[in-house]
């Protein structure tokens, strides 16, 4: 969907000592990051651990981050119930939000046929436009082209995020699908890969950190200048493996407190980058010029 433009990002949740949301920050933050090449924000997705939220969290960072913005929101809203995910969809929708990220049903392990029943019964259900999201490495399942390219047929079905990290199964869902479906990649360091097979933009966890540096590779592909695209892109990978060394949003968290910004902790099940991880994310925060 073209209105939500190239660079999304999935935004963290910042929380407190306590390990309550902050939703202080959680604006804080979320204007820091339209003033820096974000296009869109995706709110409680993976990367804003919206497993740990309740749903009346889920509901206020909706509302506050929408209030306080000039750039679409996008909620994350998908479970492995599809009841529940519709349920949770027009909650979102009474927030005003721009559009709903709906995952592939985790832990079910849907075959094609039964994703492609789920989504279209979310997408009839619903007056929104939606994202679908494809993880295979969070779901276990693995949405394929041909299943892609038969929902994108579906109207308010505007765009997907594919985050298997396959170039391949990304160009052929590419190939598959109407131009006027966007396929964003959910992996950083395929960014300018995707762009260059024909693919609209990446739901970035890196933004975060360098979403300057990544919109100017985007305008710079975009404007033809590909070797100064692939110049930045390079000069990108190392972050964007260092921010992948163990679970997505640990490294991030890490470096966004590193850099300054106060996100606080994480809470349970997962917990704070151990030493070896934090001096990783150091050095290349170093490498970049971002931290002394």
């Amino acid at each position: 969907m073209h209105a939500w433009g190239r660079l999304i990002t999935a935004m963290v949740t910042p929380f407190t000592e306590n390990l309550d949301v902050d939703y202080e920050k959680a604006v804080e933050l979320a204007r820091h990051l339209e003033q820096h090449g974000t296009t869109a924000l995706v709110v409680c997705g993976t990367t804003g651990e919206s497993p740990t939220l309740s749903s009346e969290e889920q509901i206020n960072l909706f509302k506050i981050i929408k209030k306080n913005v000039n750039i679409p929101v996008i909620a994350g809203v998908g479970t492995n119930s599809t009841a529940k995910t519709i349920h949770n969809a027009k909650a979102a929708l009474e927030c005003n939000v721009d559009g709903l990220l709906v995952i592939v049903p985790y832990y079910n392990k849907p075959d094609q046929e039964s994703m492609y029943a789920h989504f279209r019964v979310v997408a009839e259900a619903l007056d929104a436009k939606i994202m679908m999201y494809n993880v295979p490495g969070r779901t276990g399942v693995n949405m394929l082209p041909a299943t892609v390219a038969k929902l994108a047929e579906i109207e308010n079905i505007v765009a997907l995020k594919e985050a298997s990290g396959n170039i391949v199964q990304l160009s052929e869902m590419v190939a598959k699908t109407p131009g006027n479906f966007s396929i964003y990649t959910g992996d950083d360091a395929l960014t300018l890969p995707c762009l260059a097979v024909g693919g609209y933009g990446v739901v970035s966890v890196a933004s975060q950190v360098v979403g300057d540096k990544m919109s100017a590779m985007i305008q710079s592909y975009l404007q033809g200048s590909v070797e100064q695209a692939a110049k930045i892109h390079l000069e990108l990978l190392d972050i964007y493996n260092t921010l992948f060394l163990t679970s997505n949003p640990i490294p991030v968290k890490s470096a966004l407190n590193m850099l300054g910004m106060s996100v606080g902790g994480l809470r349970l099940p997962l917990t704070k980058a151990n030493s070896a991880i934090q001096a990783e994310i150091r050095r290349s925060l170093q490498q970049l010029n971002l931290i002394n």
